[in-house]
């Protein structure tokens, strides 16, 4: 079962069709429904952070959740405010974009990371968001995993040595490229099977 924490989201139910997708048990829970250690004790083998309107101070169990699973090698991936997450929860600054990004697309240049493996470097990916991760704060527990050619806005991430991951780009969005692909590669990486 993919655990899906939802940030009050209107993608959060595209994402839901994109996962089932690879014929997943998909298990939807709000942000504020229910504590940390009541989603790790459902045995999610996977959590996906939802996008959502807030930042991730704002975004109920996100940071502690990404901490968490991190702390116990559970798999997790987030999207939007869930890769905002990530950077908070590992000490990055989350500040407002170079300019706000509402249903653009961009070009995504990566470097190959396994989490982009048979996805073409530059590929098209839809943004939705105002905040992201400063480049000039990330971590070294983070690892840069891909940025946009035009404003060059951090685009994904991952933890080093964990199988967490995010993506600022909207991998669900019908313009994005590879969404699929990307979250097959992610439960691919993370040990999860695809359901036969």
């Amino acid at each position: 079962m993919i655990l899906l924490i939802d940030n009050y989201d209107s993608f959060t139910y595209n994402l839901v069709h994109l996962v089932g997708g690879l014929d997943r048990e998909i298990v939807v829970r709000r942000n504020d429904a229910l504590s940390t250690a009541e989603a790790l004790a459902m045995g999610p083998e996977a959590i996906i952070l939802s996008p959502g309107p807030c930042s991730p101070s704002e975004a109920g169990i996100c940071v502690e959740t990404v901490t968490a699973a991190a702390e116990r090698g559970v798999p997790l991936m987030g999207v939007c405010l869930g890769h905002q997450s990530i950077g908070q929860a590992f000490g990055a600054t989350i500040s407002r974009a170079g300019r706000m990004m509402h249903g653009k697309t961009s070009t995504i240049s990566h470097n190959a990371d396994p989490l982009f493996d048979g996805i073409p470097s530059p590929f098209t990916a839809t943004r939705y968001h105002s905040l992201v991760i400063r480049p000039d704060t990330v971590p070294d527990t983070l690892e840069v995993l891909a940025s946009a050619d035009d404003d060059g806005e951090i685009m994904a991430v991952r933890v080093r040595n964990k199988p967490v991951y995010g993506v600022q780009f909207h991998p669900e969005s019908i313009a994005s490229e590879h969404g699929l692909a990307l979250f097959r590669n992610f439960l691919a990486l993370t040990g999860q099977k695809q359901a036969a």
